[in-house]
Order: C-alpha cells, then sequence, then structure tokens
C-alpha cells in the first residue's frame, strides 16, 4: 500500500483538531444546561417546599374507625322470630328480635287483676268509713239518751221516788253509752286512716298495684327487641329458639353513616396541628379518585402503645428509642360519606393542611391542654329517642282498670244506697 504524503495528511489533523472544539463546546452547552435545569428543578422544589410541603403531614397510618352497638334483650325469655340478619340496613326502632310473650301477659293479667282488688278494696274501705261514722252518730245518740234518763232520775231522785240502784243503774249506762261511743270513734278512725286525704287515683295502696301493671307492660313491650339507631347489622349470635337473657349479645349494629378516622401520626408531626383543621383523605377502596375533606376533632389521651394489651416495659432490659404515634380522630363530611359510603376497618391516606398556625410550641401547648369547649371540641352527645315512650307504657290500661271497678257508670249511687 502506498504511504500519504504530507500534504494529505495535514488536513486530517485539522479536521480532527476542528472535531474535538466543536465536541468540547457542546459538552459544555450540555452541562451548563444541566446546570440551569437542576438549578431551576431545586428552586421548584425549595418554593413548592416553602408553599406546601412544610405545612403538610400525612401519613397513610390511618383506619375508619366508628361505634359498634351491642344488641341484648332487657327481658329474659326464648327468641321466637329473629328479624333482621347480617348486612341488612335497619333503621332506629326496627324490631330485631321477639322473645316468647306469654309469661309476660300471664304476669299483666295478674297484676291487672291486683289492681282491680286494690279499686274494689279502696271502695270498701271509703265505705266502711262512712258507716263508722253513722255508727258514731248512733252511740252519740245512745249517749245522749242514757244521759237523759240521768237526769230525770237525778230531778226525782231527792223527793225519794226513784231508788239509789235505779241511779247507780242509769250512771252505769251512761258510762257504758260513753265507751261504746269512744271505741266507735276509734274504729272510725282506723277505718278513716285508709281513705283520708286521698282518691282513687291517689290512694298508695292503688297506685303500689297500678306500679305494678306498669311495670308487667314494659315487661311485655320490652319482648320485642328494637333497633336503638339505624345502622348495619353484624355479628349475629342469636338462634330461634335460643333462650336469651338480659344482657346477653344477640347481634351488633354498626352506624355506618357515623364513622369516623383514626389516624396516627408521629409525635413529631403533631407539633403545628390542632382541633379544626382540615384534613385530605383517600380511602384504598376507591383510590385518588374520590377525596374526602375531613376536620381534626381532637387527640387522644396516650400513644397507642400506651393503651396496648401489653404495653411496652422500657424500664426493663435492652432499650431501643420507637418513634410513637398518636391516634388524632377525624371527622369525615356526612354528604360525602353518603355518597361514597365506608366499611369499619379499611385504609385511608391523611393528609393535614396546616395553615396560618402559630409557632409549634404555642400549637401544642393549646392543643394538648384541656381548651374551653368550641365550634371544634363541643360535641353532640349520642342519644336515641327509641325508647321515649316506654315512659307512658301501661298508663292507659291503669285507667281503663281503674275507672272499670270504681263503681262510675254503674248505675248506682252509693251514698243513696241502704
Amino acid at each position: 500500500m502506498s504511504q500519504p504524503t504530507p500534504s494529505q495528511a495535514a488536513p486530517t489533523t485539522d479536521q480532527a483538531q476542528a472535531s474535538h472544539a466543536s465536541f468540547a463546546a457542546r459538552r459544555r452547552r450540555y452541562f451548563r444546561a444541566f446546570g440551569v435545569a437542576l438549578v431551576l428543578i431545586a428552586a421548584v422544589v425549595t418554593v413548592w417546599w416553602w408553599l406546601e410541603s412544610r405545612n403538610v403531614e400525612s401519613t397513610d397510618d390511618a383506619y375508619v374507625a366508628g361505634d359498634v352497638v351491642q344488641i341484648s334483650p332487657r327481658v329474659a325469655g326464648t327468641a321466637v322470630a329473629v328479624l333482621a340478619q347480617n348486612t341488612d340496613w335497619v333503621e332506629s326502632g326496627t324490631p330485631l328480635v321477639e322473645i316468647d310473650k306469654t309469661d309476660m301477659r300471664v304476669a299483666l293479667d295478674a297484676a291487672v287483676n291486683a289492681l282491680a282488688h286494690s279499686v274494689r278494696d279502696y271502695r270498701s274501705a271509703n265505705a266502711d268509713a262512712s258507716r263508722e261514722l253513722a255508727q258514731i252518730r248512733l252511740r252519740e245518740s245512745d249517749l245522749a239518751r242514757a244521759q237523759d234518763d240521768l237526769q230525770r232520775r237525778l230531778a226525782v231522785a231527792a223527793d225519794g221516788g226513784v231508788a239509789k240502784e235505779e241511779i247507780r243503774h242509769a250512771h252505769d249506762a251512761v258510762a257504758a253509752a260513753q265507751a261504746a261511743l269512744d271505741a266507735q270513734r276509734a274504729a272510725y278512725r282506723a277505718s278513716l286512716a285508709h281513705v283520708d286525704g286521698t282518691t282513687i287515683d291517689s290512694s298508695p295502696l292503688v297506685k303500689a298495684a297500678a306500679t305494678q301493671v306498669r311495670s308487667a307492660a314494659l315487661a311485655l313491650s320490652r319482648t320485642d327487641v328494637r333497633a336503638p339507631i339505624a345502622g348495619r347489622v353484624t355479628r349475629r349470635l342469636v338462634q330461634v329458639g335460643q333462650h336469651v337473657a338480659p344482657g346477653t349479645p344477640v347481634m351488633e349494629l354498626v352506624p355506618l353513616d357515623r364513622v369516623w378516622v383514626d389516624a396516627n401520626f408521629k409525635e413529631s408531626q403533631l407539633r403545628r396541628m390542632r382541633p379544626g383543621q382540615p384534613v385530605e383523605l383517600r380511602a384504598d377502596l376507591y383510590g385518588d379518585d374520590v377525596v374526602y375533606h375531613g376536620t381534626i376533632e381532637g387527640f387522644e389521651a396516650g400513644t397507642g402503645a400506651a393503651f396496648a394489651a401489653l404495653p411496652a416495659q422500657n424500664a426493663t432490659g435492652n432499650w431501643i428509642k420507637v418513634v410513637q404515634r398518636v391516634p388524632v380522630r377525624i371527622a369525615l363530611d356526612a354528604r360525602e360519606l353518603r355518597a361514597h359510603p365506608l366499611l369499619i376497618g379499611l385504609s385511608m391516606t391523611a393528609t393535614v393542611r396546616m395553615t396560618g398556625v402559630a409557632r409549634p410550641g404555642e400549637v401544642m401547648a393549646t392543643t394538648m391542654a384541656m381548651p374551653p369547649l368550641s365550634e371544634h371540641t363541643a360535641r353532640t352527645p349520642d342519644t336515641t329517642t327509641v325508647y321515649d315512650d316506654e315512659a307512658h307504657v301501661g298508663d292507659a290500661l291503669v285507667a281503663r282498670t281503674i275507672r272499670a271497678n270504681s263503681g262510675i257508670g254503674i248505675g248506682i249511687d252509693e251514698k243513696a244506697a241502704p
């Protein structure tokens, strides 16, 4: 092969040098552009952190929580019907379990009969008092007649017209009549003690019998076990034919329209949190497409480890510091909850935006103290009106029984009766 001449090799060297210089220039431009991009990214990240991220605390250690209402009967008996099953939604006051009513009906009939006897006994005591009062008038008449006889005899005794023995008998008759009058007055007071200052409705004996009727009627009404609140039935335990006793769990009720979220934030994340701050929540059930807007209600009185069934024994053995988590209760918007229902125990992600807060120390000092009631701390107590009508159970039956046995409207005038 022939060797290149010097005139041919020179242009090749110049071209290589020019190509190397061009590559170095491009590389410097790329590095400058990359450096500028890094600076811009860092600036954007810094601005974003300053405006947003530094005021946001988030955790995925959050779960849906709610009340679990244990349903149990208030009277003993045999379950003859179970009217609700697991997963059923029931409204407040809906019958859940029916208990055999036979024993309760028998007890109610016995109480009604006892009330009827009490009313009639009151009427009899009232009549006895009236009779004893009439007997007093009769004894007073006898005493007056005996005293008149004595006076007539004393008037003629000075003339010797009456024997001393007859006068002595007249004195004895007056004393006997006086004793009979005193005994009759005592009998009247004894009879009057049962009815004095009372009516049939206010008589202690009648009221005691009426209380027994109301108690028996109340027990009969409680054979229908009703739902105290609206919710979904779960953990049904009772079976038809099973004997149940007061306090025995038969099923549970979960009011899914009143659930909340317990978010377990690290203790270092709580420095600027306070009740009333808005919270964004996402459920794993629905994904990121559904966002719940909640509000911090408050903080538990201790960390989760402090209330665990087996708390950590940090004072014994080797000790390793573990960052503790504090349950934070978050209230959910009722309309969002109705649009996208949640179940107890579902996983959530909670994000708290802490805008417009003071220094961390001031926030925690206010939060952990016992603040006065406010719009964020004052909560409506859980109540039910299902049992309100039980206060008047049996009143109508008592009124009918008293009226039926009080002698009203039977066509007899007791004052005119012989």
